[in-house]
């Protein structure tokens, strides 16, 4: 049973990263232009390795392929998404709430990482710890 649940709960924390980094390779200018409207920098290179992170990384975890080892990457990757995409203790109004809810959401994942890092993978996987 605990390995099921593992494997379920992997797919489940990871859909979302694979679901947008789908997206933002399909739409690479549109990404590049919302990552330069944050400020940062490089927007062209930056675009397709978020989306090649965010896929990569993903489906890692959802196969169970370096899951631990994935697992943090994509506990980093949500903290800085939180750092230079959520900030929302620099913003006010309806962009502050909105922004408050995605980290809080990108915190909770950061927890899921952290235990599946722990845990590892379970049996249903590549890495079959």
């Amino acid at each position: 049973m605990r390995d099921t649940l593992l494997l379920i709960g992997r797919i489940l924390l990871v859909v979302i990263f694979i679901a947008s980094g789908l997206g933002k390779l399909a739409n690479l200018s549109g990404t590049a232009a919302y990552i330069a409207s944050q400020g940062l920098p490089l927007p062209s290179v930056l675009a397709p390795l978020v989306g090649i992170v965010e896929l990569g990384l993903g489906l890692a975890v959802a196969i169970g392929f370096q899951t631990r080892v994935a697992a943090w990457l994509l506990a980093l990757f949500s903290l800085l998404t939180i750092l230079f995409v959520h900030h929302y203790w620099n913003m006010t109004g309806d962009a502050r709430a909105l922004n408050e809810i995605q980290a809080m959401k990108n915190l909770a994942m950061i927890g899921g990482f952290i235990i599946l890092a722990g845990v590892g993978p379970g049996r249903f996987s590549v890495d079959r710890n």
